[in-house]
């Protein structure tokens, strides 16, 4: 076992906690931004494994085969997973029941120790290969893990016991939409006066989407979490992810949020970076009947690492005696860095300067556009949130960033619909091909809002719809379809966020020759698993037009990169830094992308227009489709 608290030189490494929708991972990073050990678990879900009773076995008896074989198993993003040393995917019954789950339509859960047990393996998975790394007799300096960084998905809400530390309830996760009652009646009883001052004071719509309306709901639906409330003991405690993580992560048990995290929860006043009475006032939410994380920044001292005790959380399997020895290589190693997923990926594709954007294709698909230490309430549909804050750097770089963003709750996960409910598909990586097999959707329009429009429409009504098929319609069209889909929400939100950032309205319908010099954005840096697929990035660019480049990440870990430069930058003194300031970052890392990396547009300037106009009377139709007739 290898020494702690030696003096001895040390290559420094950061390692991250990743918990996304539909997995968790850890990776340690070098100064250079590369991997040095990584390991993923694939949640397992109520949709992945046959329940006792089910007679419909055939995707399940599939699933089972490919994971006794070592085959490919594709995540919701459409990346390709096998099962080996560095990924697998988690058992329902090793696990004791699923870690996701969809008790009803429009209702996604997580079960918060399970998460936390998968962050603490995938860690353990990263020491042990570490350790052999160091085994290696012909590396004379030593890797060790100087800090720990975390990303996590947001507005994830979970409510626990302050006296035993176990979740009251299964959390309830960002896309779960059960919370729309209580947002329609906010919406009806409150002026377009007081949305306007709300979303000046969190940069945010009344929305399924927020921590808020997650919360109100447990405290007003689920018995023992109301029945707590009514104490008011001090008993109960909200955190979203990152909060749930760092308090049983740290020795200290520090009940913290960092502010990117906050910042989705609708409590928060964006300007002041605090909770703000007259938001939980709106919401019902008395804070002295349950407890609010502390607010701090995204680069700090949080805490001590130390092993959670997963049989005093109720959670008996796993977690080995060995397991336990090794983690004990990095306790007291400090957590000190906290993004909120898409916030850290901002950081992690090193989108510093104000005017930069990105865009993540995961499970859903997020846009950021950077506006520096300036606060924009947008004008055009899209919300507010904090980038980052790194109050350890000098100048402008210690102030909070500030960034617009839109989002698509349906992006990767499309291609596991088109996969397992249509059956178009085998494996998630036919989809480019298949999709390519034609040059356009021959007419159809695939709006994919299970779960409502987001960002510029925000529509929690919309429902998904497919429009224009005849007899002439292909899968190959409704896959390219469905594709398109998440790439015409894209042009959609980057073309209000160039309107908010002072660009024309007509920004994106321009030809190139027609262009001035001085453009709001000349690219969109893109990561996340749609993202490796070449057909995905040119159709993006195609409807993008030639105005915007479409640049893929070097890096393909973009999130947990920004989390662990979060971690990195966080130490006061500079010389305990694995990266001194930003500048050092930009150095060590870079961000260059090859030319495979670079997509334009090849679509005729008359085509794309055409198919925007047609995209844009696919959603108005699509619009308000739950609503109740009012004859």
């Amino acid at each position: 076992m290898p020494r702690r608290n030696s003096n001895a030189p040390f290559h420094p490494l950061v390692g991250t906690i990743d918990i996304g929708t539909t997995s968790a991972r850890a990776i340690l990073f070098n100064a250079n931004g590369e991997e040095i050990a990584k390991h993923q678990i694939e949640y397992s879900t109520s949709a992945s494994e046959a329940p006792d009773e089910s007679q419909n076995t055939d995707q399940f008896r599939r699933r089972s085969s490919l994971m006794r074989h070592n085959q490919p198993i594709f995540t919701a993003e459409g990346v390709a997973i096998s099962i080996n040393d560095d990924i697998e995917i988690e058992n329902n019954q090793a696990s004791v029941g699923p870690t996701l789950r969809f008790p009803q339509p429009g209702w996604v859960e997580c079960m918060p120790v399970h998460i936390l047990a998968n962050a603490v393996q995938c860690l353990i998975a990263c020491l042990i290969t570490l350790r052999k790394i160091n085994q290696n007799p012909n590396l004379k300096t030593k890797y060790k893990v100087k800090c720990i960084g975390i990303a996590n998905m947001r507005e994830t809400t979970i409510v626990w016991s302050r006296k035993t530390g176990k979740p009251l309830s299964n959390g309830i996760v960002w896309t779960d939409t059960r919370t729309s009652e209580i947002v329609q009646h906010l919406e009806r009883m409150t002026d377009d006066e007081r949305k306007h001052e709300l979303k000046e004071k969190t940069g945010l719509p009344l929305s399924t989407y927020f921590s808020a309306a997650k919360l109100r709901w447990l405290i007003d639906n689920d018995e023992i979490i109301k029945e707590e409330y009514e104490k008011g003991d001090g008993n109960l405690m909200f955190g979203t992810v990152d909060t749930w993580l760092i308090y049983h992560l740290t020795k200290e048990r520090n009940f913290v949020t960092d502010i990117s995290n906050a910042s989705r929860t609708y409590f928060m006043d964006i300007e002041s970076g605090d909770y703000d009475d007259e938001l939980l006032d709106f919401w019902g939410i008395d804070p002295e009947k349950i407890r609010l994380p502390k607010i701090v920044s995204s680069s700090e001292h949080y805490g001590s690492f130390a092993s959670p005790n997963f049989s005093h959380l109720g959670f008996h399997n796993k977690i080995t005696p060995e397991a336990y020895e090794i983690l004990r290589t990095i306790n007291g190693v400090p957590i000190c860095g906290c993004l909120g997923d898409q916030s850290a990926s901002l950081v992690g594709q090193l989108a510093f300067e104000s005017g930069s954007a990105k865009c993540t294709y995961g499970t859903g698909c997020f846009l950021l556009y950077n506006t520096g230490t300036k606060k924009l309430i947008s004008q055009h549909g899209t919300l507010t949130t904090i980038g980052y804050w790194f109050p350890g750097l000098k100048g402008d770089d210690s102030k909070p960033h500030f960034a617009l963003e839109g989002s698509i709750a349906v992006a990767g996960s499309i291609i596991q619909w088109l996969r397992d409910n249509l059956k178009l598909i085998e494996n998630a990586k036919d989809i480019g091909p298949l999709a390519s097999q034609v040059p356009n959707s021959g007419g159809v329009v695939f709006i994919p809002a299970f779960s409502g429009l987001y960002a510029p429409y925000w529509n929690g009504g919309a429902r998904g719809t497919i429009f224009g098929m005849t007899q002439y319609t292909s899968s190959s069209h409704i896959a390219r379809a469905a594709l398109e889909g998440v790439c015409f929400q894209v042009r959609a939100i980057l073309r209000a966020m160039a309107s908010d950032a002072g660009a024309s309205e007509d920004f994106l319908e321009k030809a190139l020759s027609s262009q001035n010099e001085d453009k709001p954005l000349s690219s969109l840096a893109v990561d996340g698993g749609m993202s490796k697929a070449d057909e995905v990035l040119q159709i993006q660019a195609d409807i993008l037009g030639p105005c915007v480049t479409v640049k893929r990440a070097a890096i393909s870990e973009c999130t947990a990169l920004g989390a662990a430069i979060a971690a990195g930058l966080s130490f006061e003194d500079e010389s305990e830094r694995v990266w001194k300031d930003l500048d050092d970052v930009r150095e060590k890392i870079g961000n260059g992308s090859g030319e495979n990396n670079l997509f334009k547009a090849k679509l005729p300037d008359e085509d794309r227009r055409k198919f925007w106009k047609r995209w844009e009377k696919a959603v108005s139709r699509a619009k308000d489709w739950l609503d109740d007739d009012k004859e």
